[in-house]
């Protein structure tokens, strides 16, 4: 299955650009307000987004963060977090010292709570330790049904470390580089999932990043051999978050794509009518996030494919 119904999401209570990941965040930026005030908007921003994920029926699991410790960037649990159909559970060596704080126990208690199977956990987060990470589904985008993970390799994305994820998962790795242009400089994006979507039959995805000819036809040719249609989008249009979308079911296993307004905005009349063949779009305004954060409706989205308990 390469879609869920079921999404973890952490409302945020201390929101704010987070100062330790804008060193390689390039879409992070600063607003000229208050911190409380971001934190506020932020949370009505949350607040809307998970109303209409619930109005088309997709099963939302809020968890509250918490004031303590200091998790600026909480509201992303995709970084730390993978869940797994077998009953697995992924943990992942965060590059920021102050996100490593958002792992949390208890957010597995409350999904057993709710019915869901936990078997076991790999942990990969003793990597830290040795100034290596990897981080979740922000670094690795998975086709679950044909066994293939992409990453685009940066700080945040380690190449032995993933090779092992793949090794431990049993997918077939895809690596390349993906850039942008920063003050004239091609320098590494900091995660796959703000340049590439990949839903059940189609990609939408900033080719334009992959420098290497090589690698950019590599990652077209799994693709396309996958059945996948690709919806190749400018380098501006992942700057408004187009490349930040993910598929979700809904009431009546309807497929839906989720992305920002920013994102819908950017997108073509061409490219909304490839993606509307098969998902109909929610789009959200996330404004405060993704201009302080630098991630935006994907990364705050940690899919759950855990078995239910019988």
């Amino acid at each position: 299955m390469q879609v869920t119904n079921t999404i973890l999401m952490i409302r945020p209570v201390g929101f704010r650009k987070n100062e330790q990941t804008a060193v390689n965040n390039y879409f992070q930026e600063d607003l000229d307000i208050k911190n409380a005030e971001i934190n506020a908007k932020a949370q009505e921003e949350f607040d809307a987004f998970v109303n209409a994920l619930q109005a088309k029926g997709v099963n939302v699991v809020v968890v509250n963060d918490t004031k303590q410790p200091d998790t600026p960037d909480s509201i992303f649990p995709n970084n730390w977090i993978s869940f797994h159909s077998n009953g697995t559970v992924g943990l992942y060596p965060m590059f920021a010292e102050n996100r490593r704080n958002e792992r949390r126990e208890d957010i597995l208690d409350i999904l057993e709570e709710k019915g869901f199977n936990i078997d076991h956990t790999i942990d990969y987060t003793s990597a830290e330790e040795e100034k290596l990470y990897l981080e979740g589904t922000g670094s690795i985008l998975l086709d679950r049904v044909n066994k293939k993970a992409y990453c685009a390799l940066s700080v945040r994305a380690d190449e032995d470390l993933f090779i092992e994820f793949c090794e431990d998962f049993e997918y077939t790795p895809v690596v390349f580089t993906a850039n942008q242009t920063v003050d004239g400089k091609r320098l590494p994006i900091y995660h796959t999932n703000v340049m590439m979507c990949l839903a059940e039959d189609f990609s939408v995805i900033c080719l334009d990043t992959i420098d290497d000819k090589k690698e950019r036809k590599n990652v077209v040719k799994h693709l396309k051999e996958d059945g996948k249609e690709v919806i190749a989008i400018t380098e501006k249009q992942m700057h408004s978050f187009a490349g930040n979308m993910l598929q979700v079911l809904g009431k009546d296993n309807k497929r839906y794509l989720v992305m920002s307004s920013a994102a819908y905005n950017s997108l073509t009349k061409a490219q909304i009518s490839v993606i509307e063949k098969t998902s109909e779009i929610i789009h959200s305004s996330l404004e405060t996030i993704e201009t302080c954060g630098g991630g935006s409706a994907r990364c705050m989205m940690a899919e759950v494919f855990l078995p239910k308990t019988n």
